[in-house]
């Protein structure tokens, strides 16, 4: 009779067999190298999965990289725009010097101060009134700013601290009609008072007699009256001298030099030297801001 199931080899011979058959396979792979289109066929076919896994790493990497030369790049422009406007700053007083030192020829030998101190303020706010030219801007008492401290852009005088808070200041700008700035002719030396119009693109110089030395063109630079505005920092330029036969003073304008309904970023003057002023400088002071308040010819 036989049996009902065939009793087939142990399983340490079934081990010991596919070990052998494993150990010869791996040495005929190693010399024939049968398995290579299996293994190249395998590894095409999981490319994508590996593709697909590796890929939000590799957009996260990228991303990271794109951030930071983006923001390397706007902190190098804000440090370039930073030192173009200190640079326009001190550069537009070189004309008038030269003029200052043709004049006057014997002062050649002496020292005189082209920089001053710098404070870069960027604008906050802009006043609503159209009656009143006031703006605020990000540095106050903590920074060092005062009341009455010159403010300029790179192209001129754009006006002088109001107020001062702890953490920004309030600035009027020149062409306030309440804002008086004394001024002086570049080509000749002529002195006069430029009144804020309540114009953005006017002053008016309504002191100037008939018989005046000023034409249109000239350039209007301050003359340090007073001692508030450092000499010699551009203010307007002269669009209109009207003389009337029988008048005794002649209806000047200019129009300013600085950018006071575009500039963003401007310089508050720090002179190097805090000073008293003496009683004449006082008087004068007192003078121009009395004539801003109440100027019977305007």
């Amino acid at each position: 009779m036989k049996p009902l199931f065939a009793e087939g080899p142990s399983a340490t011979t079934r081990l010991i067999l596919l070990v052998l058959l494993s150990a010869g396979l791996m040495m005929l792979d190693h010399r024939e190298h049968l398995t290579e289109p299996v293994r190249s066929s395998i590894q095409t076919a999981v490319h994508p999965v590996h593709y697909a896994v590796n890929l939000p790493f590799d957009l996260a990497g990228f991303a990271a990289e794109r951030l930071a030369r983006r923001s390397a790049l706007i902190e190098e422009n804000a440090r370039l725009r930073d030192q173009h406007l200190l640079y326009e700053a001190r550069l537009q007083r070189l004309d008038q010097l030269e003029r200052e030192n043709i004049r006057l020829q014997g002062l050649l030998g002496s020292s005189y101060e082209v920089e001053e101190s710098v404070l870069i303020a960027e604008l906050m706010r802009v006043d609503l009134d159209p009656y009143r030219h006031i703006i605020r801007v990000d540095k106050g008492t903590r920074s060092g700013v005062f009341t009455g401290q010159p403010v300029i852009d790179a192209d001129g005088v754009m006006g002088q601290v109001d107020s001062t808070s702890r953490s920004s200041s309030v600035v009027r700008l020149i062409t306030d009609p309440s804002h008086a700035i004394p001024v002086q002719v570049n080509r000749n030396g002529l002195r006069s008072i430029a009144f804020g119009s309540g114009n953005l693109r006017e002053l008016d110089l309504p002191h100037l007699p008939n018989n005046a030395d000023i034409q249109a063109g000239d350039l209007l630079v301050t003359s340090g009256l007073a001692g508030r505005f450092p000499r010699g920092y551009p203010v307007a330029e002269v669009t209109s001298v009207e003389r009337q036969p029988g008048e005794s003073f002649a209806r000047v304008t200019a129009r300013p030099l600085a950018q006071l309904d575009r500039s963003r970023e401007m310089l508050l003057v720090r002179p190097r030297e805090q000073r008293g002023f003496d009683d004449d400088e006082l008087e004068a002071l007192q003078e121009i801001e009395e004539l801003a308040r109440e100027d019977p010819l305007r």
